[in-house]
């Protein structure tokens, strides 16, 4: 119970946050454990392996809509880039989520992190100065430019 009327806006937009990371994360473990009990990623092979927690017709739509052309299309396209692009898909952060990182960063310093902290926080092989691709080095240093081009010393 909120002790606070206006405390409830804030805890409703914490709570559907974290409904929408659940469920996403849930429809990933259905169809991931549908998959590999079938053994085919075809999702018309997985009707009758719905999650207990969805009800039958819903499961059912969901397996048409994944066996759909552009759902399909979109997957294969998200493959090939992954394939193609293997250093964009390295990360120091593990299963600790960036919201986490912020509020430990803000421990920390006693205060509220700048991007650019927390990016190499999130971004840098832990115990070196080292990004972990060339691409992150490339976006660190691009926003430093950025930030140094538009603001001038003095400007807050």
């Amino acid at each position: 119970m909120f002790t606070r009327p206006e405390d409830l806006p804030r805890a409703r937009v914490v709570w559907e946050s974290i409904a929408q990371t659940n469920s996403r994360k849930s429809m990933w473990e259905a169809r991931d454990k549908a998959a590999k009990t079938t053994g085919s990623q075809d999702p018309m092979g997985w009707m009758d392996y719905s999650p207990v927690w969805m009800k039958r017709d819903y499961w059912e739509s969901l397996c048409h809509r994944l066996a759909t052309g552009p759902w399909q299309e979109r997957s294969q396209a998200a493959k090939r880039n992954r394939a193609t692009h293997p250093e964009k898909n390295v990360y120091t952060s593990g299963s600790v989520s960036y919201a986490t990182h912020n509020h430990k960063l803000r421990h920390e310093l006693e205060r509220a992190p700048t991007f650019c902290e927390l990016f190499d926080r999130t971004h840098k092989r832990k115990g070196t100065d080292d990004y972990v691709s060339e691409s992150a080095r490339t976006i660190a240093e691009t926003y430093d430019r950025t930030m140094a081009d538009r603001y001038v010393k003095g400007t807050p």
